[in-house]
């Protein structure tokens, strides 16, 4: 990372966690696609001179993505895109260079038609090495058919190479071609030299045919981005691109649209499907004063929407920029591999030149032009791309698949990190319970009866803003004649005191009853309870809930059965509402009337007991939990479709008020790991195992190609089933 180069006006804060980062005014970003790069050495290198341009903070080139990231200082803003394409220029000549700025928030989707060029220089070659080896020529003619072939098929490798020589990159994919083919024609190894180079650019090809569709199928999978709104001036009806839309506009979305913006239903009624940005096949029904959100399709009927966001600040946007970004964010797993890619290649560069020349000299009667032949197929052996190819690949493909069931991944590293959690901390209100108080229970007495109580209590708390008293109401479901009600009290601690249709109601807490000396029924029921007395005499209890959601317990269940060691709750509710509902659960540990505070204070301590290679998830409802979701070495925000604050606060943002996604999103995670690894096994193994018989003089330049080429088109292929989580 470069902190610290550029204007010094600009500054930037980074947060305690890794890798998460809030930049001030005063920094830009931009945008570059780079069209035609396919070697991640090369990116590498670019990535390495662009952190060095003055007024570049920060920089992320993905080669599979193409995309090359940079924050920069506001006044370096005109100058940086010259700067970027020379660099990329001298680096990568045959890349070409746009900024993305109609393409803003999409990745670059290249032609995948086939390149002609490149197919008719491979077919040319084909027929002229097969007419060298069908006939028989003089030592001339077949030098000068060979040489033509390996021109036409290679050319432009060994040009590469010669220029990133004098530019000072040596150890690339290109030099290492080169040297190894070259050598088999100064060994008179003719044929080998041109096939292998021809196997090379067929098997690279097909290698960046794989990258691209595999590329493509991704972005697929995230293609919610809008296209067009139905915007309504006056009695017209214009096509115009989102962007364009305000706030207040009224748009129409037709059926089978996707609705382009953030808005509210003001005419209209249809189902529509929010399985883009949520991952839920049920479609949902929306109707006048429902919201609705970008990204959803409507299914069956006109819908007129009043917008409430623009473009820019919608959530289908903040959505597309949250996965595309978060390549960014590499794993732990990537960092070792890079790292790994740039020692190995010049060890195995020198080892292949000690192998042609230290035995000829120490071995008495050795054949100098073995050993050579046996350093070409190491050297050829050598290249890493394989792996450092695949493995961003594997992580890019298991975040837009985890995007797709509705799990907002914010980087591979947490992607990664998903692997190692032990410990799982969870809020109770709004992550395991629905955060809705709903009448649960009504005990009349004295003669009442249930309608009767529930009435009288609807009576009593007609006026009251307060949520339990929104929920009396709503559990009567009746019109309530207001006009009757001719005196009403909010008695602060207590309760309230009314009088409706000549009777004086008492309804609130047991410290109200005993205030107006009631005699009451003790009630030990977790939940909340209402008591009701009409003209000073008892008349019962109504118990006020918030309901488990559907789904905790088994999110519960299934988590352990991954291998979660500890499931604790986290809540402010009371020791009696917490334990009842950790006990019906199933959770490990319960920690009651608990304020914001002590919460950070609790998963401080509970951070401190477990392994360091462990981690930590905590789980809450968002905004209020944003301080624990932060302190966490995971936080995931639950629900809040829509919510700026929850997408901000959050490592993993679950789409939906399931809880089960977070297990959904575990099993993704180590699925990810798991074909990461099979191509990291698989591409050293290969390797390592041709590499020994190179030595001993067994493997061939035939074997050479395919553990590059060949293992490097599979390792691709097996890194893109990353993003088929459908049946996970």
């Amino acid at each position: 990372m470069n902190i610290g180069r550029g204007c010094e006006s600009c500054t930037v804060n980074i947060r305690q966690k890794t890798y998460k980062k809030t930049y001030n005014t005063g920094i830009t970003k931009k945008t570059f696609l780079l069209k035609g790069l396919s070697c991640a050495e090369s990116a590498a290198k670019i990535k390495k001179e662009v952190d060095k341009i003055k007024g570049v903070r920060y920089s992320f080139l993905d080669c599979v993505d193409k995309k090359l990231s940079i924050h920069i200082c506001d006044e370096r803003n005109l100058e940086i895109a010259d700067e970027v394409a020379e660099i990329i220029k001298k680096i990568a000549p045959n890349v070409d260079v746009f900024e993305d700025r109609e393409a803003k928030g999409t990745a670059l989707v290249e032609d995948e038609s086939l390149n002609k060029k490149e197919l008719i220089k491979i077919g040319t070659g084909v027929v002229l090495t097969s007419f060298a080896l069908a006939f028989e020529f003089s030592f001339a003619a077949e030098l000068v058919l060979f040489l033509v072939s390996y021109v036409i098929v290679g050319g432009d490798v060994v040009l590469s190479a010669v220029r990133n020589i004098f530019k000072g990159h040596v150890f690339d994919e290109n030099f290492l071609m080169s040297v190894a083919t070259i050598g088999a024609f100064a060994i008179r190894q003719f044929p080998e030299g041109v096939a292998v180079m021809l196997f090379y650019k067929v098997g690279e090809y097909f290698q960046d045919l794989a990258v691209k569709r595999s590329r493509s199928s991704i972005i697929a999978l995230m293609n919610i981005r809008p296209d067009y709104a139905n915007l309504q001036v006056g009695d017209d009806i214009k096509t115009v691109p989102p962007e364009e839309v305000k706030i207040g506009d009224v748009i129409l979305v037709k059926p089978g649209e996707r609705v382009p913006l953030d808005g509210v239903v003001i005419e209209g009624r249809s189902m529509v499907d929010t399985s883009a940005l949520t991952g839920e096949s049920v479609p949902r029904d929306v109707e006048e004063g429902s919201s609705i959100l970008g990204g959803f399709i409507n299914l069956n009927s006109l819908l007129k929407v009043q917008v409430t966001k623009e473009f820019e600040e919608s959530t289908v946007s903040k959505v597309l920029n949250l996965v595309q970004d978060a390549s960014n964010k590499k794993a732990p797993t990537e960092h070792f591999i890079t790292k790994f890619a740039r020692y190995y290649t010049p060890v195995v560069v020198f080892g292949a030149l000690a192998l042609a020349l230290i035995p000829p000299i120490v071995t008495q009667g050795a054949n100098i032009n073995q050993w050579i032949y046996r350093a070409l197929v190491f050297l050829v052996v050598s290249c890493p791309c394989a792996l450092v190819i695949s493995i961003p690949l594997g992580f890019f493909a298991g975040i837009g698949g985890a995007s797709r069931a509705g799990i907002l991944v914010k980087g591979g590293n947490y992607l990664e990190a998903l692997n190692d959690v032990t410990t799982v901390v969870f809020d109770k209100t709004g992550t395991l319970t629905k955060g809705i108080f709903k009448v649960t229970k009504v005990v009349p007495k004295n003669g009442f009866s249930n309608n009767e109580l529930l009435e009288l209590a609807a009576y009593a708390e007609v006026f009251s803003n307060h949520p339990i008293a929104a929920s009396i109401r709503e559990g009567y479901g009746e019109v309530i004649d207001k006009s009757a009600v001719d005196s009403y009290e909010e008695i602060l601690g207590y309760g309230v005191k009314t009088i409706a249709c000549g009777k004086e109601i008492f309804a609130g807490n047991i410290k109200l009853m005993k205030k107006e000396n009631i005699p009451y029924d003790e009630v030990e029921i977790p939940g909340t309870v209402v008591h009701l007395a009409v003209n000073k005499n008892y008349a019962g209890y109504i118990i006020i809930s918030d309901e488990i959601k559907e789904g905790s317990k088994e999110t519960i269940k299934a988590l352990k059965n991954l291998g979660i060691k500890k499931t604790i709750m986290l809540t402010g509710d009371s020791r009696m509402v917490g334990e009842r509902v950790a006990q019906e659960l199933g959770i490990d540990e319960v920690y009651t009337e608990m304020l914001p505070d002590h919460k950070m204070q609790q998963v401080e301590r509970l951070k401190k007991e477990i392994n360091k290679k462990e981690k930590l998830v905590f789980v809450g409802d968002g905004v209020n939990d944003a301080p624990v979701l932060a302190m966490a070495d995971i936080g995931v925000a639950m629900g809040n479709l829509g919510s700026d604050a929850t997408i901000e606060a959050a490592d993993v943002v679950l789409m939906t008020d399931e809880p089960v996604l977070l297990e959904k999103g575990i099993r993704i995670a180590k699925r990810t790991r798991s074909i990461i690894w099979q191509n990291i096994v698989f591409a050293l193994g290969v390797k390592g195992f041709v590499l020994v018989l190179s030595i001993f003089g067994f493997a061939t330049m035939w074997a050479a190609v395919f553990a590059d080429v060949g293992v490097a088109l599979i390792a691709v292929l097996n890194a893109s089933r990353s993003m088929y989580v459908k049946n996970i």
